[in-house]
């Protein structure tokens, strides 16, 4: 039995609900002759991966919907092996590179030489096959530029479509390489019509107000607002215009560790803060979404000038972040500055009273 979210995401340009317009000018890309390498990008939930996979329905068939996830072993200079699980069919495969860390540049490079490669024994098929490549915007800078010399070297034979939330990680010289497709987030009005019709076809009624709340919530995340419905279905139906929309675990974890620093400043809160980072990250919970919840929970309870220093201080350490390899060192740095600064405010408001 399939969540939701998978059993009714579309599989063709034809059953998109949104952005129908974008949809058909990818419908006639891909039926030319010279397919390019594509850099799909936009916010978690709007539909890019859904895109991808009518992409690939579109230039191979049904084919491209029989897959198989498989472990690929890849040897390091220093003889180490590291092992990567792909999502494979017969005409592309599909990978994470950053799930193997600083390793990611052997990953992409012998991934996209063996699938060049390997040639098609159906020739009635295209004469390329597509390599997939999720979150790029997390590669290393030695990968995107192994990347970058790689797909130039296997452009006869390899297509690579390229995933991400953001381009301004991927290096230029890989970003014009690339036709770039922007997929923006959905309306509140179109998550609404869907989360209608998902409704509807699962026989069910939810009243406007919930829906509200599920958008609401889900930060115009479309793949987390049929979550949550799902969810909701689970812990009450018939639905009610009153009912409460569980958050996740993670987000109250996070609005509970901000709360810690907004309530005590000192080196004992600040340890506990460090512990709770350690337990978001050991549970695959990405670093960005940990920073942009923490700080905007933090500002919360503050005036506009503690705001504006504040967001100047989680920019400096955000962008360290990106240029490190530790999310967990500038995660407690950006703690302990926010902690300085919201005491240094907490002691002139007391003194104005004085």
């Amino acid at each position: 039995m399939s969540l939701w979210v998978d059993k009714y995401r579309p599989t063709t340009f034809a059953k998109l609900d949104y952005h129908l317009e974008q949809a058909e000018d990818l419908r006639n890309m891909v039926q030319k002759r010279d397919f390019p390498h594509l850099l799909i990008h936009g916010p978690p939930g709007a539909g890019k991966k859904t895109r991808i996979l009518c992409i690939l329905k579109e230039l191979y068939g049904v084919a491209a919907e029989r897959l198989k996830t498989e472990t690929m072993q890849f040897e390091t200079p220093s003889k180490k092996k590291i092992e990567i699980m792909t999502i494979n069919s017969n005409y592309h495969t599909e990978v994470n590179p950053s799930d193997a860390g600083i390793y990611d540049r052997i990953v992409v490079m012998e991934l996209i030489k063996a699938t060049a490669q390997t040639h098609h024994i159906d020739i009635g098929q295209k004469e390329f096959k597509v390599v997939l490549l999720s979150n790029v915007d997390q590669l290393t800078k030695d990968a995107q530029h192994a990347l970058r010399r790689t797909m130039e070297k296997y452009i006869g034979t390899c297509r690579l479509i390229l995933c991400a939330n953001s381009t301004s990680r991927v290096l230029p010289a890989i970003r014009s390489r690339c036709v770039r497709i922007r997929v923006p987030a959905p309306t509140a009005s179109e998550i609404k019509s869907i989360l209608h019709s998902i409704c509807k076809r699962e026989g069910l009624t939810m009243p406007d107000e919930l829906a509200d709340r599920l958008i609401e919530a889900s930060d115009r995340n479309l793949r987390r607002a049929i979550l949550m419905l799902e969810a909701c279905k689970v812990e009450q139906y018939p639905f009610t215009a009153d009912q409460k929309v569980t958050e996740p675990d993670w987000q109250t974890y996070i609005r509970q560790t901000a709360s810690m620093m907004v309530k005590e400043q000192s080196p004992k809160v600040l340890l506990n803060i460090r512990n709770r980072f350690y337990d978001l990250l050991t549970r695959a919970i990405p670093y960005d979404l940990i920073f942009r919840g923490l700080l905007q929970e933090c500002i919360k309870n503050c005036d506009d000038q503690v705001k504006r220093e504040i967001i100047d201080v989680a920019s400096e350490y955000q962008h360290k972040m990106l240029q490190g390899s530790k999310p967990i060192f500038h995660l407690e740095a950006f703690a302990a500055r926010f902690m300085v600064i919201y005491k240094k405010y907490l002691e002139s408001s007391l003194d104005g009273f004085v």
